[in-house]
């Protein structure tokens, strides 16, 4: 197969006070549009089927197969979680700095497909895993739990899986929008819809991995739950590859993370600069922006004006024909605005940690308290406890559509603003959502645990339905709805044209960061309860540990975040608003500059 063709791009354009050479008209080819929707959709479906449907049971998988206690299992999947999270930001630098998408993804898709194929041997070939034990035995702890070689071959599918997650999650969605031409009518209402389909399909999804892939592994065949997802992601990576002629292919362009480092270099060599006399565009390198397609510019602005330094050009750092002669030495008007727009972000990050480590407990502790109620919805069928979060998903298919066709147009009439609140509004919202998650999951465990201990069952299960985990997943979509949600508009809206996979790598890092603090908490509860002759919290036996404590104390975690919230959020500036207040200071400016002539 030829190597894909690529639109050239745009040259460089130079410093502000020289002539800019002609810049070559791009070679003009129809974009692949919808034509190529099904092979990106396909790929990405069925990459997503396969990673969440592992993931959706993987605590069951850990406790059940290789016999691994709660807390050992909790840890497992953070740690895994948080790698695969970060992971976008290499698959993304990769992309836009030496190879393109159309190759991250393709790698990346065998890297997901060696995974599960690895998953697939592990529970199909009895010297891969630990032996099962009769459930006396599981119930008394006394199963045998993985060897090192178990667990190695494990830590390698799981490999395997984060290269696939860190090469497909941040390009397939920027692959696809790069089929749609920006500059027609016609190619923005495409973009429009694929934003649509995209979410579409991976909602169908999720109900999909947390319904039928779980229901299979769960009651029929971990064998057949994992070979599934396999041969799926198989006729993926084949269908990603017919689709190849149809294709347009964007020439990597650079990471925008060399330009961060340039930036902050080049300001720390100027660090001694008097500037005030230099803050004027002609003596500041204000070249073109450069892109494939239009990218809109950014105003300078007084915000850090710290940085406004690595753009002052001194003698020697311009060539003849305008270009710089080191980029680590001179920064363009466009490249500080860049670095700004992600040191304002950095304390929202960090502010939705705390929010999504209580989300995460839906996926660990959440479906430990179901494996230990009566999960029968009439007197065969059996819920999987892997998927109870189905009802978060559920709660948000039902949400949002109200939210979007009543709510918002209710306070848009009040508030006079678009969106009905403000991002931040909408993002803070969330927090109290996932304190009274916790709170309320405290509650109904203590319900759960004191019902097992007073029925003393020899399964130790609590004679109460699943169902009580509703209101505590319920809550928790709310908090998803407008957290999550909030955060992945706020990234994409603040920053600026050419940075929006940077935008969107940030919200995997708060998730990832999320699933760090989840681990440190759970080792460091487990290790400091439990004196005194008594079981620690988080035990591998739930109905004598205190799990409900645990809720407490990421709740109260969460009372303190939610203040330190409201404070970063009252002096977040938007970036629209810091251009109306530079463009009214630059008015002002050219008034007073009349009056003096």
């Amino acid at each position: 197969m030829p190597p894909p063709s690529s639109l050239p791009e745009n040259e460089v354009g130079k410093a502000h006070h020289h002539h800019y050479p002609p810049q070559p008209n791009p070679i003009k080819r129809k974009p692949g549009g919808w034509r190529s929707m099904p092979y990106i959709l396909g790929n990405e479906s069925f990459e997503r089927l396969a990673s969440i449907g592992l993931v959706a049971n993987f605590t069951v998988f850990l406790m059940t197969v290789f016999h691994m206690n709660q807390v050992a299992a909790s840890n497992l999947i953070n740690i895994w979680s948080g790698v695969g999270n970060f992971a976008p930001l290499v698959g993304a630098f990769i992309s836009d700095a030496y190879v393109g998408k159309f190759w991250v993804i393709a790698f990346s898709s065998f890297g997901s497909l060696l995974g599960m194929v690895i998953m697939t041997l592990i529970v199909a070939l009895p010297k891969l895993h630990p032996p099962s034990c009769s459930p006396q035995q599981a119930l008394l702890n006394q199963c045998e739990g993985p060897t090192s070689r178990h667990f190695g071959v494990l830590v390698l599918a799981l490999g395997f899986l984060t290269v696939g997650t860190g090469g497909i999650r941040p390009c397939s969605l920027p692959f696809g929008v790069d089929q749609f031409d920006p500059t027609t009518e016609e190619g923005r209402r495409g973009i429009v819809s694929f934003f649509n389909w995209y979410y579409t399909t991976f909602t169908v999804i999720m109900l999909i991995a947390l319904t039928v892939v779980v229901y299979i592994q769960d009651s029929v065949s971990w064998v057949l739950g994992f070979s599934i997802p396999t041969a799926l992601m198989a006729c993926s990576i084949v269908l990603f590859f017919v689709g190849s002629r149809m294709y347009i292919y964007v020439k990597p362009g650079g990471s925008v993370f060399s330009g961060i480092a340039q930036t902050l270099v080049a300001a720390y060599k100027k660090r001694n600069l008097g500037c005030e006399k230099a803050m004027t565009r002609g003596l500041l390198y204000d070249p073109p922006v450069k892109g494939t397609y239009e990218v809109a510019k950014l105003p300078l602005t007084n915000q850090f004006r710290y940085l406004n330094k690595a753009a002052i050009i001194l003698d020697g750092e311009i060539n003849p024909d305008g270009s710089r002669v080191s980029s680590w030495n001179l920064s363009s008007i466009q490249q500080v605005e860049e670095v700004k727009c992600i040191i304002k972000v950095i304390p929202i990050v960090f502010s939705g940690v705390l929010c999504f480590t209580a989300i995460a407990q839906q996926g660990t502790f959440t479906v430990s308290q179901a494996l230990k109620m009566d999960r029968h919805l009439g007197p065969r069928f059996q819920i999987p406890a892997g998927s109870i979060a189905v009802i978060s998903m559920i709660t948000i298919g039902i949400w949002l559509p109200f939210y979007d066709r009543i709510v918002v147009p209710s306070l848009r009439k009040i508030t006079k603003i678009e969106s009905g609140i403000t991002l931040l509004q909408r993002i803070g919202i969330g927090i109290p959502f996932s304190i009274l998650a916790m709170i309320v999951a405290g509650l109904v465990e203590k319900k759960r645990r004191d019902s097992a201990i007073y029925h003393n069952r020899p399964d130790g299960l609590a004679p109460l339905s699943v169902m009580w985990l509703a209101p505590q997943l319920i809550l928790i979509a709310f908090a998803e709805a407008f957290s999550i949600l909030g955060q992945l508009e706020f990234y994409y809206k603040e920053f600026p044209d050419d940075m929006k996979s940077v935008g969107n790598s940030m919200f995997f890092v708060t998730v990832g960061l999320a699933n760090y603090v989840s681990s440190g908490l759970v080792t460091t509860v487990h290790k400091a309860t439990g004196r005194h002759g008594r079981p620690d919290w988080l035990t591998a036996d739930i109905n004598a540990g205190r799990v409900d404590y645990f809720y407490y104390v990421i709740a109260g975690l969460g009372v303190l975040n939610l203040g330190y919230y409201l404070m970063v959020a009252s002096k977040y500036r938007y970036k629209e608003k810091i251009q109306e207040l530079e463009d009214e200071s630059l008015q002002i400016d050219v008034e007073l500059n009349a009056l003096k002539k």
